[in-house]
């Protein structure tokens, strides 16, 4: 299982997370543990790595991995979680370093009967967390047309919206969307022109993910968390692999790093207007090398911030 994924930008996070040998450190994204392998190189015997996943199978990689380390916890749950998974594990405004490396793992994209790969021919599922009772497929098929069309636009940024969730509704009275490659062969006939390089099914796929999985809520509220979880000059290290994820990170750490966000002559004390982070470098994207040997990293964009002292 260990050797399925290849972690992202693996150097540039050991860097930015800044990794103490004693320090406590999450990875809330736990996947295959390629990150967290690396951290607990480099952590002392008195340093504690906490990690995070909603998926049953990263779970049971992480006990088959790292569950005879003391300096380890595993935790099955997601990264909204995240104030409470600290506060469990005793480390509430403790944590030197919170990783978030957002998106699917490669061995979910490459697991037919988790449902989120169009390449692959397998049950339209898309959970992330297994315990959750809704799939892809039955979300279709209860979904008005305007619910379709408008999930593919605010998650997809699916110019064709109105498109594909005509002929998603059409198909499904005659026969119910079950499968990942129904989808994207109907996906890819409704599409009148089809993006350079891109296949025509991947803003519906993203979109309907997204939706099911609630993914931009969650990094909304773990990235809220993160401030309370965070000491002082405990680092936030995010890694987004498409706009939408980048764009709610970037106005976070913008917007927390910034002492006069509120409007001049509220009945607010200087401590209520004091900026709460810091940036740390500018946006970190793969190299040549790195895009080459793993095709997947191309999109991927790494940003830091430190929590401040207030």
């Amino acid at each position: 299982m260990e050797n399925e994924h290849v972690p992202v930008l693996l150097d540039e996070t050991l860097e930015a997370l800044s990794i103490k040998p004693d320090g406590v450190y999450i990875d809330g994204t736990f996947g295959r543990g390629g990150h967290s392998a690396k951290i607990l190189e480099q952590l002392g015997p008195d340093g504690c790595l906490i990690g995070i996943d909603r998926d049953a199978t990263a779970v049971a990689c992480a006990q088959q991995r790292f569950g005879n380390d003391p300096r380890f916890q595993m935790f099955h749950t997601g990264f909204e979680a995240l104030a409470e998974v600290a506060g469990e594990a005793g480390k509430m405004g403790e944590v030197d370093g919170i990783l978030l490396d957002l998106g699917v793992s490669s061995p979910q994209l490459d697991e037919d009967e988790r449902g989120f790969s169009f390449m692959r021919d397998g049950p339209l599922d898309m959970r992330m967390d297994q315990r959750e009772s809704m799939t892809a497929a039955d979300w279709l098929a209860t979904a008005s047309q305007e619910e379709i069309r408008d999930v593919l636009r605010r998650y997809g940024e699916e110019r064709f919206a109105g498109r594909i969730a005509t002929a998603i509704v059409t198909q499904r009275v005659e026969q119910p969307i079950v499968t990942t490659m129904q989808l994207a062969q109907l996906v890819e006939a409704a599409v009148p022109r089809k993006e350079k390089g891109k296949h025509p099914a991947t803003r519906t796929f993203q979109a309907l993910r997204i939706k099911l999985n609630r993914e931009l809520e969650q990094v909304e509220s773990a990235l809220q968390q993160s401030l309370e979880v965070l000491k002082p000059g405990g680092r936030l290290v995010v890694i987004s692999f498409h706009s939408l994820e980048d764009r709610l990170v970037k106005r976070f750490m913008r917007y927390q790093s910034t002492a006069d966000h509120l409007p001049k002559g509220l009945p607010v004390s200087s401590e209520g207007m004091r900026a709460q982070m810091r940036l740390v470098g500018k946006p970190v994207a793969p190299g040549d090398d790195e895009i080459d040997r793993n095709p997947r990293a191309r999109s991927s964009r790494l940003r830091v911030a430190e929590r401040l002292a207030t």
